[in-house]
């Protein structure tokens, strides 16, 4: 079974069947460092445990031991460290974790990105990140951070950078600017938030493209159409959205914080939605946004 992916050159014809991808699935970034397809995200898991952080340092054990090898997690989450234990608690050696983690708008600025890495890495006990993300596009200073991941980068910090939340005109601008291409581009996407023409800007720019938010936050999982798909290939409706993107080689980070869906989310490789549904489900499009707009972002 292969672990890269190639890139399809037709984005709406050519999307990855049943027998190409399985939960060991990686892509290859523009750097050369893999990543895995199918990933877990750790934003707004609330810590309700009776200790903090503890129902997120248990959801990540959980998703660890359901087989999945890239966690996600960001400054402002507050819950590196959580992360971190799990890590730790786990036993999994460091090497087979893909670790994200990612640059809050208030350490904006070169000295400032230096200093909110190193505090990162210690917060989550590790020596390096295998991505560092720009987590918004903050204006003034996007050049001079982007210049501190650089650096970052050529000291080991971190095995890839790239930015979150970023629409063409964002990315244009790195591109005019330094010869340092983002290995991804981190951003809201599902079916109902079809975001084609930022696809095909970033696949024709290598530029990885990684889905948050691909379950619309729950708000669309009752939704009828939707409902009819996932019992057409008896599937959940929350495995229709993973399996759509996944479909359509993009990395994708599904979040829950109970054990059951953490499994059910996983639970994608068994089955192909076909061209023709692949595309019904691309009609889906409301443009729906859950969470930050950075279509807004100058």
């Amino acid at each position: 079974m292969p672990d890269k992916l190639g890139k399809a050159n037709d984005m709406e014809d050519v999307f990855m069947t049943k027998n190409e991808i399985n939960f060991s699935t990686k892509v290859r970034l523009n750097n050369g460092v893999e990543i895995p397809l199918l990933g877990f995200g750790t934003a707004q898991i609330h810590n309700a445990g009776e200790l903090p952080g503890e129902e997120t340092e248990e959801a990540v054990l959980y998703a660890l031991r359901a087989g999945y090898r890239l966690i996600d997690t960001a400054k402002i989450y507050g819950n590196e460290e959580s992360v971190g234990k799990a890590i730790n608690r786990s036993g999994i050696p460091r090497k087979e974790i893909f670790i994200t983690t990612k640059l809050w708008n208030s350490d904006h600025g070169y000295e400032s990105t230096i200093a909110a890495c190193e505090s990162s890495l210690e917060r989550l006990g590790l020596s390096y990140l295998d991505l560092y993300l720009i987590h918004w596009p903050v204006a003034g200073l996007r050049n001079k951070t982007w210049k501190a991941m650089e650096t970052l980068l050529e000291e080991g910090k971190c095995r890839a950078i790239g930015v979150s939340n970023y629409m063409i005109w964002h990315l244009e601008e790195i591109l005019n600017s330094s010869s340092t291409v983002p290995t991804i581009n981190q951003v809201e996407f599902s079916p109902y938030l079809y975001q084609k023409d930022l696809l095909e800007f970033c696949h024709s720019h290598g530029i990885q493209l990684e889905a948050y938010s691909p379950l619309t936050r729950g708000e669309k999982l009752s939704d009828p159409k939707l409902v009819s798909m996932a019992r057409k290939y008896h599937k959940s409706a929350a495995q229709i959205l993973i399996r759509w993107i996944l479909q359509r080689d993009i990395v994708v980070i599904p979040k829950s914080s109970k054990e059951a869906n953490i499994h059910d989310n996983a639970n994608v490789f068994d089955f192909t939605i076909s061209p023709e549904d692949m595309n019904v489900l691309n009609s889906f499009d409301q443009n729906l946004r859950v969470g930050w707009d950075p279509s807004t972002a100058e």
